[in-house]
C-alpha cells in the first residue's frame, strides 16, 4: 500500500495515516472557525474584538509555543509530546464546543492552540524517524498533500456544518478524530528522542510571548478603550520593553529558541519577512472576508465557505509546480510573481468590494490570489531551507512557520484596528439623522464600538432599523476597503524584498556547479 517496502510496511502506512489525520485536524481548525464567526457572534453575543480574540487567542498560543514544541519532542520523546498535544487539542476542542460565553471560548481556544503547538512538530519528526531515506520524500509528500486538502476543504466543510449543525460542530468534529489518533498512535508509533540534546529556552519563550501578547492586546482593545487610554499606552510600553529584552536575551543565549544569527543571511531574513507578510495580509483577509460575505453580503455559512474554494484549489494546483521550478531556477522569480499577483489582488478587492458586489466579479480575483499564494509558499520554504542547510532544516522550517503565525496574529489585530476606527468614524454621522432618542443612540453607539449593530429590543421603527443596517454596512465597507489596501501594500513591499534578496537562477546554477565540481550534494545557497 502506497508503495512502501519491508516487513513493517503496514505499520508504516498506519503511522503515516495517523499523522496525516492529526495534521488535518489541526489544519482544519485554521480555516473552519473563520466561517463560524458570524454564527458565534449571534449566538454568544460576541463583539468584534472578542471575535478577533477567538482567532488570535489560538494563533497566539500556537505561534508562541511552536518552536518550543519541537524542542520538547526532541528532548523528552516525540511520541510522548505528540500524544500530549493530541489529548490537549481534543479536550479543549470539546470544551470550545460547549462554551456558553465569549470569554470561555477565547480561553479554551488559547489552550487548544497549546495542543496544536505540541502535536504539529511531532507529526513531521515522527515521520522522519519512521521512514528510511528512500521512502521519506514520498511520506512527506503525502503529509503535505493532506495539509493542502484540509486547507481547501476547511471553509466549505465548516460552512456546511455551521449551516446544518451549528457553530459548535466545527469543534466537535475534532473529538472523534483526536480519540482515534490517540488510540492508534499509542499502539503503532515508536518512541524516539534526538541524539543531540536540545536545551529549552524558557526565558526567551516568556519574553517573546509577553511581547506578542501586549502588542496584540493594545491593537485589538484600543478601539474600545481609546488609543489614549492608560491601559493601551501601557501595553505598548510593555510590548517595547519585552521585545528589547527578548532580542537582548536571544543574542546572548547559546541555546536561543530563535537564533538571531541566521537573520544575517539575506535570503533567510527575506524568506521570513515574506512569511510574516503573508500571515499578516492573508490571515486577516480571510478573517474579515468571512464576516463581509455573511454579515454584509448576506451569504449563508456554506456559500461563504464555498466562495473560498477557487482560491484554495488554485494554491494546491500551483504550489507543487512552483516548488519544482524553484529547485531548478531559484525562488526569486516565482516569489516575485506570486507576491505581486496576491498584493494586486488585495488592492483590487479594496476597490471593488461593496455590500452588493457580485461574487462573479470577485471570482477571478480570488483565483489569481490563489495562484499567487501557491507560487509563493513552496519557493519561500525552499529559499529558507537552502539558506540554513540540511542540518538546520527543521529549525529553519519552524522559524518560518512561527514568522507566518506571528504575522497572522498581528494582521488580524492591526487590520481590525484600521477597520473599526474607520467604521466608528463613518457610522456616527450616518445615524445622526435617523431620529433616534438618546437611549437608542447610546445602545447603537455602544454596539458600534464593538464592531456590531444593535437593533433588537430598543424600540426602533422599521424605517429606523433599515436605515441603521444601511448605515452600518456602508460604514463597515469604509473601514474594510482601506484595510484590504493596507494588506495588499504589505504584500507588495514583500514582493520588492523577495526580488532583491531571494536567490535567483544564477545563484542556484553557481551552487550546483560548485557542488558538482566537489562531487558532493548541492551546497546551501546564501546571499
Amino acid at each position: 500500500m502506497f508503495g512502501f517496502e519491508g516487513d513493517n510496511a503496514r505499520e508504516k502506512v498506519i503511522v503515516l495515516l495517523t499523522m496525516c489525520f492529526a495534521l488535518a485536524m489541526a489544519m482544519l481548525d485554521n480555516t473552519v472557525v473563520n466561517v463560524a464567526l458570524p454564527s458565534i457572534k449571534n449566538d454568544l453575543g460576541a463583539g468584534f474584538s472578542q471575535l478577533q480574540w477567538i482567532v488570535d487567542g489560538y494563533v497566539l498560543a500556537f505561534a508562541s509555543l511552536l518552536l518550543t514544541g519541537g524542542i520538547l519532542g526532541d528532548r523528552y520523546g516525540r511520541k510522548k509530546m505528540f500524544l500530549t498535544g493530541v489529548a490537549v487539542f481534543t479536550l479543549f476542542s470539546f470544551l470550545c464546543g460547549v462554551s456558553q460565553t465569549p470569554g470561555q471560548l477565547i480561553a479554551f481556544r488559547a489552550l487548544q492552540g497549546i495542543g496544536g503547538a505540541l502535536l504539529l512538530p511531532g507529526t513531521l519528526s515522527i515521520l522522519t524517524v519512521t521512514f528510511p531515506m528512500n521512502e521519506r520524500a514520498k511520506a512527506l509528500g503525502i503529509w503535505a498533500g493532506v495539509s493542502g486538502i484540509a486547507l481547501a476543504l476547511g471553509p466549505t466543510l465548516g460552512g456546511y456544518m455551521v449551516e446544518h449543525l451549528g457553530w459548535e460542530s466545527v469543534f466537535f468534529l475534532n473529538v472523534p478524530i483526536g480519540i482515534i489518533a490517540l488510540i492508534v498512535a499509542t499502539r503503532t508509533v515508536t518512541e524516539s528522542v534526538s541524539e543531540v540534546e536540545r536545551q529549552l529556552d524558557v526565558t526567551g519563550l516568556v519574553l517573546g510571548t509577553m511581547a506578542l501578547f501586549f502588542v496584540t492586546y493594545a491593537l485589538i482593545e484600543a478601539n474600545q478603550l481609546g488609543w489614549g487610554s492608560a491601559r493601551i499606552i501601557g501595553s505598548f510600553v510593555l510590548f517595547a520593553g519585552f521585545l528589547v529584552a527578548f532580542l537582548w536575551w536571544e543574542l546572548r543565549n547559546p541555546h536561543a529558541m530563535m537564533p538571531l544569527r541566521y537573520y544575517k543571511i539575506p535570503s533567510f531574513s527575506a524568506g521570513n519577512a515574506v512569511a510574516f507578510s503573508v500571515g499578516m495580509g492573508m490571515f486577516a483577509t480571510f478573517f474579515f472576508l468571512t464576516i463581509y460575505m455573511q454579515s454584509i453580503h448576506g451569504y449563508s455559512p456554506f456559500k461563504s465557505g464555498a466562495g473560498f474554494l477557487p482560491m484554495t484549489l488554485a494554491i494546491i494546483a500551483t504550489a507543487p509546480n512552483a516548488g519544482r521550478y524553484a529547485s531548478t531556477h531559484g525562488s526569486r522569480a516565482p516569489m516575485t510573481f506570486g507576491l505581486l499577483l496576491t498584493g494586486v489582488g488585495l488592492v483590487l478587492l479594496g476597490v471593488l468590494l461593496t455590500p452588493t458586489t457580485s461574487y462573479w466579479l470577485l471570482f477571478p480575483t480570488y483565483l489569481a490570489m490563489g495562484v499567487g499564494l501557491g507560487a509563493t509558499m513552496a519557493p519561500m520554504t525552499a529559499a529558507v531551507m537552502n539558506s540554513v542547510g540540511p542540518q538546520r532544516a527543521g529549525l529553519g522550517s519552524a522559524m518560518t512557520n512561527t514568522s507566518r503565525e506571528v504575522g497572522g496574529v498581528l494582521g488580524i489585530a492591526l487590520l481590525g484596528a484600521i477597520l473599526t476606527t474607520e467604521l466608528k468614524s463613518a457610522f456616527a454621522p450616518a445615524v445622526a439623522g435617523l431620529g433616534l432618542d438618546p437611549q437608542q443612540l447610546a445602545a447603537v453607539s455602544e454596539g458600534a464600538r464593538h464592531g456590531s449593530l444593535v437593533t433588537a429590543g430598543i424600540g426602533l421603527t422599521p424605517a429606523q432599523s433599515a436605515g441603521l443596517h444601511q448605515a452600518f454596512n456602508d460604514a463597515f465597507m469604509k473601514g474594510f476597503q482601506p484595510a484590504l489596501v493596507f494588506a495588499g501594500a504589505i504584500l507588495l513591499i514583500a514582493c520588492v524584498i523577495a526580488n532583491r534578496l531571494i536567490p535567483g537562477r544564477e545563484t542556484v546554477e553557481q551552487a550546483h556547479a560548485a557542488a558538482a565540481a566537489d562531487h558532493k550534494e548541492p551546497v546551501p545557497v546564501e546571499m
